[in-house]
């Protein structure tokens, strides 16, 4: 080639070059654009979400997609500060996750960003000195990006990516992406725990004003407590929740309802104050929180009843007067998020309304007995002054008139009618006793105690036991005779509760004079003829003792019915 064909080539060479460069630049400019453009799009996508479980799983997706990244995940940090209590993942199969086992808490590289909330870029992350390695059947990763999330200063979690599909290193642009995107997870983050706080407030004061609602309709305690734990359990999205009590000694607390789980296991079971999360919280009148309920060292107290559960809140139900009436315990499966102090603000505040509910069914059921004595006082009045004095002097008369009657059949037959007019006055009598015993025996009384028991039953069984009661029962049957009584009943009806699986449960007790008869009849599965009898035994020993007898039967509708008898003389 000539010198001159050489000259004549090169400005052609110069223009090729500059037209590589230009289209390079060009293509860099595109997909720049295309990056921001789809930097937007990510934006718009995360905030257009208020449900804070779809922006998180939004945020991880979006990650990936805008650095091409193979594996990526979001962390949220734990109250305490120090580890992961929830984690979302994208990139892996179900049955991935299945064979890797448990979510990670914070260890290792993940707990690096926890510790130091800043931008971390890894050539490769297994040379890390915070590098703990994989797990069994964990996919291998090499390259890594790890950028914090925050909200309102505060570090919400942090996005973990790692391998991108062409192979290449994570680079600052891919950095200074992620991190844009996380400023915009922050702010959707935030609005979306907004949205839901104020839901949440709204389900509380309607939950609130139900309450109210049943308690000036007239509904009972036990209605009362239970629509208090139900709701709770509904706005919370809690697994199980108890409502413990005071006992009447004041040395522990008793489970007086338990909704979810296995509630026959816990309902009306004694918790001490101590090592126990209930006994803790009505202790320190605040609440009180665990990430393990099952596993927490710290609660050593009472059976063990609260397996595969994790986080837990406990809260003391205070009355106006600063006494603690009782603990509301809510718990959620292990690996579910922990309460959080957003949730427990509300759930107090509840509580203290859910105390005063309790309190107002108290002293409505004290202005209750309070009406029913009065009105006994007025019978025994009426019974005394006008039925006493008048069969008082029919007996009188009749008596008198037996002197004049010549034959002798006629005058034995009025003898006896003045006879059975002396007796009905003793009745009569044992009754206004009865009638006019105080407030603080009434209590004490058998009638009392059996309305008691039943009332108890109700939270276990689901429903309310019919109940009948006829006879002298606070004064042909005695104290001895009374307390086996209530403890053969409290043991039918925690057996109904456990094993019966009833739709209704009948409680009939009455007293004849010569003796008393319990009887229990539920409408369930019956009593197998291979099931456990230690508990019927029991019951017929104590009737045994007695001198009774416990007669137990499968009526022809189905169910089993329990006659227990004894007698009262000799």
């Amino acid at each position: 080639m000539s010198g001159d064909e050489v000259r004549s080539r090169i400005p052609q060479l110069r223009l090729d070059e500059l037209l590589e460069e230009l289209q390079a630049r060009i293509d860099a400019a595109r997909g720049t654009r295309d990056r921001v453009h789809s930097l937007l799009e990510a934006v718009l996508s995360v905030g257009r979400e208020l449900d804070l479980t779809q922006v998180l799983r939004r945020i991880v997706e979006a990650a990936a997609a805008l650095v091409d990244a193979r594996y990526a995940a979001l962390g949220v940090i734990g109250p305490d500060g120090e580890s992961l209590s929830q984690f979302l993942t994208v990139g892996l199969g179900e049955d991935e996750i299945a064979q890797i086992g448990p979510y990670p808490t914070g260890k290792g590289i993940l707990g690096e960003l926890i510790r130091h909330p800043e931008a971390l870029r890894l050539e490769d992350l297994s040379a890390h000195p915070a590098s703990y390695g994989c797990p069994a059947h964990h996919p291998v990763m090499r390259t890594f990006l790890g950028v914090p999330v925050r909200v309102r200063e505060e570090v919400f979690g942090n996005l973990y990516l790692t391998d991108k599909r062409n192979g290449e290193q994570f680079d600052a642009d891919d950095e200074s992406v992620i991190a844009t995107l996380a400023v915009a997870a922050g702010v959707a983050i935030d609005n979306a725990r907004l949205f839901e706080e104020a839901q949440r407030q709204q389900r509380w004061l309607s939950a609130s004003a139900e309450i109210t609602r049943g308690l000036l309709s007239g509904a009972t305690r036990g209605e009362v407590m239970e629509l208090i734990a139900r709701r709770t359990l509904e706005i919370t999205g809690a697994e199980l929740v108890d409502l413990s009590v005071r006992e009447d000694d004041g040395d522990g607390l008793r489970v007086e309802l338990a909704l979810g789980g296995d509630p026959s296991a816990r309902s009306g079971i004694h918790l001490p104050l101590t090592g126990t999360l209930s006994g803790e919280a009505f202790s320190l009148g605040s609440p009180v929180t665990t990430l393990d309920l099952a596993q927490d060292p710290r609660l050593t107290g009472g059976p063990r009843r609260f397996s595969g559960q994790g986080p837990a809140v406990a809260v003391p139900l205070g009355r106006a007067d600063g006494q603690v009436e009782g603990v509301l315990l809510l718990a959620r499966p292990t690996g579910e998020r922990a309460f959080t102090e957003r949730e427990i603000g509300p759930l107090l505040g509840f509580a203290d309304q859910a105390a005063l509910a309790l309190e107002l069914a108290d002293r409505r059921r004290d202005a209750e007995q309070l009406a029913m004595l009065e009105d006994r006082d007025r019978i025994a009045r009426d019974l005394h002054d006008l039925a006493i004095q008048r069969l008082f002097a029919t007996g009188m008369t009749l008596q008198s008139a037996a002197r004049f009657i010549e034959h002798p059949g006629a005058s034995d037959r009025v003898l006896r009618a003045v006879g059975d007019l002396d007796e009905t006055i003793k009745i009569i009598r044992s009754t206004i006793f009865g009638l006019r015993v105080r407030e603080d025996s009434v209590a004490q009384g058998l009638r009392s105690r059996v309305v008691r028991v039943v009332e108890e039953a109700q939270a276990a069984l689901g429903f309310a036991p019919r109940l009948s009661m006829e006879g002298l029962l606070d004064t042909d049957v005695p104290g001895q005779v009374a307390d086996h009584v209530v403890a053969v009943l409290g043991e039918a009806l925690s057996n109904a509760a456990r094993h019966a699986k009833a739709g209704r449960v009948e409680v009939a007790l009455r007293a004849t004079g010569a003796r008393v008869l319990l009887t229990v009849q539920d409408d369930g599965v019956g009593i197998p003829e291979q099931g456990r009898r230690s508990g019927l035994r029991n019951l017929a020993e104590r009737a045994e003792s007695l001198g009774g007898a416990l007669e137990v039967s499968s009526p022809p509708e189905g169910g089993a019915r329990l006659v227990w008898a004894v007698p009262l003389e000799g």
